[in-house]
């Protein structure tokens, strides 16, 4: 294992992660595993009222990367518009890691990312109307 995989960016986030935990009342939550690694992640958003990060939490577990990835996620999205979250690709949550990662380092580095991009999209579907009876 290369030492620059787990460079002192990466460590840190590991060891003294931003916002591991819960909220009291998050706006929306949502959660996921890499079924190969076992790894784990579960983000939660506080979104205010003009749709903007309040506050962003994480729990799981994992390897380094997973972990500090998230971590580092939740940190960089905080006081972003939902809108900026779109436009928030793979390619830049893999530069926020500040550390090459292979082909199979890559899924553990990117999980947040996809628990963040699934949590969007459930967002965006409509939900379903209530039938009166």
């Amino acid at each position: 294992m290369s030492d620059e995989l787990y460079d002192d960016h990466i460590l840190d986030h590991f060891e003294s992660p931003y916002h591991k935990g819960h909220l009291d009342c998050p706006t929306c939550s949502h959660s996921d595993k890499n079924p190969i690694c076992g790894d784990q992640v579960t983000i939660e958003l506080s979104i205010d009222e003009n749709q903007r990060v309040r506050q962003a939490f994480f729990d799981g577990k994992g390897c380094a990367i997973s972990q500090a990835a998230a971590s580092i996620l939740c940190e960089s999205i905080e006081g972003k518009s939902l809108a900026e979250l779109h436009e928030f690709q793979a390619k830049d949550m893999l530069n926020l890691l500040k550390v090459p990662l292979t082909a199979s380092r890559q899924k553990c580095g990117l999980l947040g990312f996809k628990v963040l991009k699934t949590m969007l999209y459930s967002l965006e579907q409509p939900k379903p109307v209530e039938e009166i009876t």
